[in-house]
């Protein structure tokens, strides 16, 4: 095996634009990561390796090896064949391919270029997932759930800005026990270090040490996001910590994390 690593993403050497862009999306959330680190052998011709896999990023904290490609899904059968070799040599690693579906959204996720929904066209929607009706059911029953879950407690919901507003102020209309909410920002910096490039700009001003917090948020995907929101707000000594979210797309979470209450389980397709 070959092993490579690399210093802050300003300075490696990156095959591709987009892995740069990744490298940067990766430190705004403060998670450490390595540069294509190891190359594995999944074809041999007798003795002598003669083809090699190095997948583009590993991240120590969580013994991941990230593949990225920005092709469209059509044209990464190649890629996808030697993933699958991959993973039947290896079964030990765990590995995940992102498409560029899955980029783009996580660089708008951390603010590197908006997704343009106010331009979506009626032909590029592919099925009404949820409907108004469904929608509104669910949130109820939800709403239910938490009241019955902190009944006699009181809550701080906190949710971070801005694309939770709507939902929250929803759910909480439904809401039946005493509550509070609160706001927190995330913008980037360009930091020397790592942890120096991603803050919370806007804090929340309710403190919660010793309170009931549920943490409101619209969609979870990789879980990146939300496991640095939860690491920053139990800092702060909470009595309890739990997540509600509308949407969850398990199948591109790359981080476990405990998720109490869900609205829906998406499929792993694009969603305005």
């Amino acid at each position: 095996m070959v092993r490579r690593t690399g210093p802050a993403h300003s300075r490696v050497e990156f095959a591709h634009p987009s892995e740069q862009e990744f490298a940067r999306f990766l430190d705004y959330y403060r998670i450490r990561w390595l540069y294509e680190p190891v190359s594995f052998p999944i074809a041999w011709e007798g003795t002598r390796v003669a083809e090699m896999f190095t997948p583009d990023f590993y991240l120590p904290e969580h013994d991941l090896y990230i593949e990225l490609t920005t092709m469209k899904q059509s044209l990464v059968t190649p890629k996808n064949r030697k993933l699958r070799m991959l993973r039947e040599l290896y079964p030990e690693l765990n590995v995940r391919l992102l498409y560029r579906k899955d980029y783009q959204q996580l660089l708008a996720k951390a603010g590197y270029g908006a997704l343009e929904v106010q331009h979506l066209r009626k032909e590029d929607v592919g099925e009404i997932l949820i409907s108004p009706v469904e929608l509104e059911t669910r949130l109820r029953a939800l709403a239910r759930k938490i009241s019955r879950d902190y009944r006699g407690q009181s809550l701080v919901l906190v949710g971070v800005l801005k694309g939770i507003t709507f939902f929250l102020a929803d759910l909480a209309r439904q809401i039946k026990v005493p509550f509070v909410i609160d706001y927190l920002d995330l913008q980037r910096f360009a930091g020397a270090l790592p942890q120096d490039r991603v803050r919370i700009v806007r804090n929340i001003d309710y403190p919660i040490e010793g309170r009931h917090v549920l943490l409101v948020e619209d969609i979870i995907n990789t879980g990146f996001t939300l496991d640095y929101v939860l690491s920053e707000l139990r800092r702060r000594q909470p009595t309890s910590l739990e997540v509600v979210t509308l949407l969850d797309r398990p199948l591109r979470r790359m981080v476990s994390l405990p998720v109490r209450y869900v609205g829906f389980q998406i499929p792993n397709d694009y969603v305005v």
